[in-house]
């Protein structure tokens, strides 16, 4: 019997980390305290034309500026900081191998490195980035870094739904 290689045990890890972050149960969790299905319009997931951007690839959940946005689900934040159109982000690697994006923060309560667990404050709704003078609201994107083919369609950028899901098929 051949005993096992150091490239072959690797990948194994690998494997196991991949198939136990797809096992992982995802929460279903509005991420702003207090919201609920009057503070969000459900037709504005892929809607276009959407500004730069073309086509709008999350959720708008509005709520007064400073309302506390916590995380849907455990998970590792990746990046916090300012980004010209979202403003204020913040950025977690959460079960499933999905990103979870937050953007027009008014401040942030994490930082880049940090574990957070489902319900843990991540910041408050604001109106930075390209929201300022708008009402205050989070914008919410989730992303899936396992491409799922199937749901590429011919709409614009319809390609990019194999990775941009619907935030209210969570909630």
């Amino acid at each position: 019997m051949q005993a096992i290689t150091r490239a072959q045990k690797a990948l194994l890890f690998l494997l196991i980390v991949f198939v136990t972050g797809l096992c992982l149960p995802g929460a279903k969790l509005v991420p702003v305290i207090n919201a609920t299905s009057s503070d969000w319009n459900s037709d504005t997931f892929w809607y276009e034309p959407w500004g730069i951007s073309g086509v709008h690839k999350g959720v708008d959940i509005f709520a007064e500026k400073g309302t506390d946005v916590i995380s849907p689900s455990h998970g590792l934040v990746l990046y916090t900081g300012e980004i010209r159109q979202g403003g204020r982000v913040v950025i977690i690697l959460a079960a499933k191998w999905r990103i979870h994006y937050f953007a027009h923060l008014n401040h942030i309560s994490t930082h880049a490195g940090s574990y957070l667990f489902s319900e843990e404050k991540i910041g408050s709704v604001g109106d930075s980035g390209n929201a300022a003078g708008k009402q205050p609201h989070l914008h919410y994107s989730v992303l899936s870094l396992v491409p799922y083919f199937w749901r590429i369609d011919s709409s614009s950028q319809g390609w990019k739904k194999m990775f941009y899901l619907n935030p209210l098929d969570y909630f």
